[in-house]
């Protein structure tokens, strides 16, 4: 039975994980989330469940106005063969969350070593980062060490990442209709 929301922030509670807790309307896009996130302290995030053509997954945690170059990242992540969007169906299989209410802390719900978790380094970097706590209504402002640390316990190491200079084609930014964000 995967984690929702609310057990997801009793777990942190009962750590003594502080961390802003911000309830909104529904937000599905990069563009949603700074209508109603914007002014929240801390660097916002846009999220990527992908997979390779091996059928490997990989949940990516990104700067809001980050542009990737699929064919660029592909190094990056070790992914084999080309990299997509994984289905709505994968996502509710591995993560346990819908669309929409993806973050690194949906690995939660995954085995461990079933998703490989990106962090970009900028963003553990960041004094806090914004995030969804399992569902798209939500947004947790919390320390970036924190974040590592819970999912390194939970058996999912967080490989942090710089992005690669992009080429061209299959580059995706904040308003991509398969994206996940968060």
């Amino acid at each position: 039975m995967p984690f929702s929301s609310d057990d997801l922030l009793a777990r942190l509670r009962e750590r003594g994980v502080e961390a802003a807790l911000h309830e909104h309307p529904p937000v599905l896009t990069v563009e949603a989330m700074l209508a109603h996130c914007g002014d929240i302290p801390g660097a916002h995030t846009k999220n990527l469940f992908l997979r390779d053509g091996r059928k490997a997954y990989f949940l990516v945690t990104l700067r809001h106005d980050a542009r990737v170059d699929l064919k660029a990242f592909r190094q990056v992540l070790g992914a084999r063969g080309g990299l997509s969007f994984a289905s709505p169906d994968a996502l509710r299989e591995h993560l346990g969350v819908e669309s929409g209410a993806v973050s690194p802390l949906a690995a939660m719900n995954a085995q461990p070593g079933g998703v490989s978790v990106f962090i970009e380094q900028a963003l553990l970097e960041a004094d806090r980062i914004n995030l969804h706590p399992l569902v798209s209504t939500r947004t947790l402002s919390i320390v970036p060490a924190t974040v590592v640390a819970i999912l390194g316990e939970a058996g999912h190491p967080v490989t942090p990442f710089t992005l690669p200079e992009s080429g061209e084609p299959e580059t995706v930014a904040g308003s991509g209709a398969r994206e996940q964000e968060g």
